[in-house]
């Protein structure tokens, strides 16, 4: 995978950095998105796929946990270039196991192998990035790495999906269409992984080792999620972490499912390539527009004067699919314009939830502090997701869709406990750019 070599010179950013990001969104959006698309093609109900799919958020709540003795073990452009690798394995292994017997024990191990390999390959890339560049080349490509981020959700949720549905046309079957696609990806990750295998740099900083071993990292752990649990206001912070996105919990998995469901099951019969482009393309856009300018709005006048407009803004658009299940529209442009209003608003209203969890990782071990939130933001949607299925197919669409709106009132509750500094988000550093990746995921 990885050969031992001296360090050289500082490669030319725009030779990886592109690259390293694209490679980090696309198993993310694999496991998360494509897998929903697929399984419900391949029949598997909606409780079921709910269940089995939000249980693979559960390395990325762990993450935090084994994330300080990947320093200990090799270098970070070693993990990356090994879990790239081991990424590709995976996409294959999901292709070859889809046309056999065994189908849905064999894919959802090999999803379970893409999610930890991805979550490890996370930690490693973002570490990766501070060493291979200097101050003024991580400020300046920040922005970068974030779009082609972007560029693989729309690559994977949008491409991919409308590929995989005009193979079901040409090959007049879904598992070999399925399985031709994820060979695809599994093609497009073993280039990734030579291309940097080669491109990648060698910083120095890389091969330094944690001075206090493994029995160090896990006192320094220890000594972080004692200080995470005694922050000022915690019950309060916590409960806003879990319960903030509450509604797009809920919504989230189910609300795909309801775009693609027959309309015999009160669903609104999208072709897969139709879904690509109303959630992969149109949706995704909504989401990167309404996160910009809510990091723009609260840049200009702080997190605390925002907060209820961005409240509102992720919990009132749901009630787009409300309408979308009574009306049952058969206009694309209507579908369309919904999911972009619902999925805008999400992207606004997420940016008081990310900037709250630099806010409250402000202090001693602000990096940890920063870690162990993104797992309860991932841990916000896992709990949600594994009855989701389950509670739409007890009372149905319309029902399903108006309890996630009632549910909305949990958003509302547990902000107004929150106390925040009047001039925090003002400031234009890149603490207040966040890891602007989190945007997407989940």
């Amino acid at each position: 995978m990885e050969t031992t070599t001296k360090p050289t010179a500082r490669r030319n950013p725009w030779a990886w950095v592109p690259s390293l990001y694209f490679a980090e969104g696309i198993p993310y959006v694999a496991v998360m998105t494509i897998s929903l698309i697929m399984y419900k093609r391949l029949g598997l109900s909606n409780a079921e796929i709910t269940l089995y799919t939000s249980w693979l958020y559960l390395p990325w709540v762990i993450k935090p946990f084994w994330s300080p003795f990947i320093d200990i073990v090799k270098t970070k452009r070693w993990w990356i270039v090994a879990m790239q690798l081991l990424i590709g394995a995976a996409l294959g292994g999901v292709a070859f196991t889809i046309p056999g017997d065994w189908w849905l024990q064999g894919s959802l191990f090999f999803f379970w192998l893409m999610a930890f390999s991805s979550a490890t390959h996370d930690i490693a890339a973002d570490g990766f990035y501070m060493l291979g560049l200097d101050q003024h080349h991580q400020a300046w490509f920040v922005g970068i790495r974030s779009t082609f981020y972007r560029i693989a959700t729309i690559f994977g949720q949008g491409v991919l999906v409308m590929v995989a549905g005009n193979l079901e046309v040409l090959t007049r079957s879904v598992r070999y269409s399925w399985s031709l696609t994820f060979y695809f990806m599994a093609g497009l990750f073993i280039a990734l992984w030579l291309y940097h295998s080669w491109a990648l740099p060698r910083p120095k900083e890389d091969s330094e080792r944690h001075a206090g071993g493994a029995a160090g990292l896990v006192r320094e752990l220890g000594q972080t999620v004692k200080t995470f649990f005694t922050k000022p206001q915690v019950v309060a912070g916590i409960c806003f972490m879990l319960f903030y996105r509450m509604p797009e919990g809920l919504l989230a998995k189910v609300s795909a499912l309801f775009l693609i469901d027959a309309g015999h099951n009160g669903g609104l019969s999208l072709s897969p390539a139709e879904y690509g482009l109303v959630q992969g393309t149109v949706g995704v856009v909504g989401l990167t527009i309404g996160g910009i300018l809510g990091g723009i709005a609260a840049s200009r006048h702080g997190l605390k004067r925002w907060l209820w407009p961005m409240v509102c803004a992720i919990t009132l658009p749901d009630a787009v699919y409300v309408y979308l299940s009574y009306a049952m529209p058969d206009s694309l442009l209507i579908i369309n314009a919904c999911v972009f209003v619902e999925q805008f608003g999400y992207g606004f209203g997420f940016s008081a939830y990310m900037l709250y969890l630099i806010y409250y990782s402000q202090g001693e071990h602000k990096t940890a502090h920063y870690a162990l939130c993104t797992a309860f933001m991932a841990l916000s949607m896992m709990i949600p997701g594994l009855f989701a299925g389950a509670l739409q197919e007890a009372v149905g669409y319309r029902a399903f869709f108006i309890i996630v709106m009632v549910a909305c009132s949990m958003t509302f509750a547990v902000s107004a406990f929150l106390k925040i500094d009047p001039d925090f988000g003002k400031r234009t550093g890149d603490e207040d750019e966040g890891d602007a990746k989190c945007r997407e995921k989940e």
